[in-house]
Parts: structure tokens; C-alpha cells; sequence
């Protein structure tokens, strides 16, 4: 009987792992005053393990690029593109070219310009996607919000 519970317990830890979908990053917002009229609005990307996060910028036929989309509203304006690190650049062995991409974290960076002193949320979207050495994931989207006070 023990052989019988132990066989059942492990098809069904079998059955949950192989259906778990794999989510590699997790999103983090903050905010920083840089004066009474600007913000920095900073999104940082935490990757698991040996997979890792592509730049805004690749090649043409390359992986999907990192892309933020802010939502309009009128109490901002945008100042500029969206900065990111320095990353690392590397001939990617499946794309078959050089691309920048980020392992562990990455820090993404929005200036903004305030147009109400009310404070206000800010909601964005971050495209990406993800490979490690066998495999990439399908590109996701994930909701933003940012708090400006």
C-alpha cells in the first residue's frame, strides 16, 4: 500500500511540473525624483538562472527587442527613449549573430516631464523576450505602473 501512495504522489508531482510555465523574469517599477517637474521612471528585469533578456535594439531577423509602450495621459511627457544598461554582446549561437542581451538583472530608465503637481499613476507595457542556451520563449507582455506623488 506504502509502494501505491508513493507511485501516486510522484505522477502527480510528475503531471504539475511538466505543466508549469516557465517565467524566467520578474518585473520591478520605481520611481526617483529628479526635481519638482522630473521623474525617473526605472524598471528593473530579474532573470532567472541561465536564461536571459534581449536588448531594445537587435538585428533584423534577430529575437524579439525589449519594448516599452507608456501610456498617454495628460499629466506627462516623455523625455527621450527609454535608456538601459551597458549588457553584454555576444555571438548568439541561435540567431546566428552579435546581440545584446542581459543575464540576472537589467535596469531600464524613462525621464518624464510632470505637467500637474497631483499625484497620479502611470501605466506602461513591456514587451520581451527570453532564450537560454536550448530554447526562447514566445515573447509576453507585462503590465507596468509606476506612482508619481
Amino acid at each position: 500500500m506504502k509502494k501505491l501512495a508513493m507511485l501516486c504522489l510522484l505522477v502527480m508531482t510528475t503531471n504539475l511540473t511538466l505543466g508549469q510555465i516557465h517565467d524566467p523574469v520578474q518585473w520591478e517599477t520605481a520611481t526617483k525624483k529628479i526635481s519638482d517637474t522630473e521623474y525617473e521612471l526605472i524598471t528593473t528585469a530579474i532573470i532567472d538562472g541561465e536564461w536571459h533578456l534581449y536588448s531594445q535594439s537587435v538585428p533584423e531577423d534577430g529575437p524579439i527587442p525589449t519594448t516599452f509602450t507608456y501610456e498617454s495621459n495628460s499629466n506627462y511627457l516623455k523625455k527621450g527613449n527609454t535608456k538601459e544598461e551597458k549588457g553584454k554582446t555576444v555571438e548568439d549561437s541561435i540567431f546566428g549573430m552579435r546581440i545584446k542581451y542581459f543575464g540576472k538583472k537589467a535596469k531600464f530608465t524613462q525621464r518624464i516631464k510632470l505637467k500637474t503637481k497631483e499625484a497620479f499613476k502611470l501605466k506602461a507595457v513591456v514587451e520581451f523576450m527570453v532564450c537560454n542556451d536550448s530554447q526562447c520563449l514566445p515573447p509576453k507582455e507585462v503590465d507596468l505602473e509606476f506612482t508619481i506623488n
